[in-house]
């Protein structure tokens, strides 16, 4: 992999610190990086067709409420042009993306239910501390590896918390 981009809406404030951080690793890599701005869905086929356009691309989507809602057009458009995609949630995934790496929504899910039960005990929302997510998890897609001619190490394989075959 030479280019990978950074699919993102750039009016969303996240956008310029993921694309910062993102830009300062790809060079250390020796990859070019490159952004795909998205303010709808018409971008997103765009943006994805022209970074396939030259071989040996990448794309890394971004943690937005866009990439949720237009994961479908995400998952599709990256299996059409053979891009390899990495996704920030596990659904994306089991839609067909090809891997993503971050929070376990799960664990989120069941830290915030302390949170409620914590305030209906007469605790002060205001007081209680801002949390982080605590646990990560990798998901690799093999159908869609295969699909688009990606051979995934057996390494990376045994690294992952979920592999969907």
């Amino acid at each position: 992999m030479t280019r990978v981009a950074l699919l993102g809406d750039p009016n969303n404030p996240n956008f310029k610190g993921f694309q910062t951080s993102f830009e300062a690793a790809a060079k250390s890599f020796t990859i070019e990086p490159t952004s795909v701005p998205v303010r709808g869905v018409d971008d997103i086929n765009r943006g994805i067709r022209s970074l396939a356009e030259k071989p040996n691309g990448g794309l890394i989507v971004t943690a937005t409420t866009f990439s949720m809602v237009y994961r479908k057009q995400i998952v599709e458009w990256a299996i059409k042009y053979k891009l390899p995609a990495i996704f920030w949630n596990r659904s994306q995934v089991a839609e067909g993306g090809l891997m993503s790496y971050g929070p376990d929504s799960a664990e989120m899910h069941r830290r915030s239910a302390s949170y409620v039960d914590r305030i209906l005990k007469g605790e002060k929302p205001a007081d209680l501390p801002v949390q982080e997510p605590t646990k990560y998890e990798m998901i690799i897609n093999l159908k869609t590896a295969k699909e688009i001619g990606l051979v995934v190490p057996p390494t990376l394989l045994a690294r992952a918390d979920d592999v969907i075959e």
